[in-house]
């Protein structure tokens, strides 16, 4: 699987603090549960990815 293979699958994310000073992404997707734990500065690497992604994706839709 590829980041272009669409598939159709259900999933809930949630993104927050964590007591222990991290950021962490939690996804629930057919009843498995994924959390993956980062730290602030890793948070803010992902979030710039993410931004630039976006960018990236709004190019592309408007060709």
């Amino acid at each position: 699987m590829g980041i272009n293979d669409e598939r159709d699958i259900e999933a809930n994310m949630q993104i927050g603090p964590t007591d222990q000073g991290m950021v962490r992404i939690f996804i629930d997707a057919g009843g498995m549960e994924i959390p993956m734990d980062f730290s602030p500065e890793e948070a803010d690497e992902i979030a710039e990815e993410i931004k630039a992604a976006g960018a990236a994706a709004r190019a592309v839709k408007s060709r």
